[in-house]
């Protein structure tokens, strides 16, 4: 069935759509796991991960093992 874009309840909807494309330029992340458990427990997470070594994980558990003073000294 046609919709008539010029009655209820859709006659005012077209006027109010806008796109827009964007490229990305830059991308900043931030990698944030189990930074609130132990040492030992991350480094146990991270010795798993490596074994798993599933998509992302032996890059995870690299990143993580490269930034141990990355978390404060109460959680060590």
């Amino acid at each position: 069935m046609p919709v008539p874009v010029d009655q209820p309840p859709y006659g005012r909807m077209p006027s109010g759509i806008r796109g827009l494309r964007l490229e990305a330029t830059d991308v900043r992340a931030e990698l944030k796991y189990a930074g609130h458990r132990s040492a030992d427990h991350r480094a146990d997470v991270d010795d798993r991960l490596v074994e798993r070594g599933q998509g992302l994980d032996v890059t995870t558990a690299r990143q993580q093992l490269r930034r141990p003073d990355r978390t404060g000294p109460w959680k060590t």
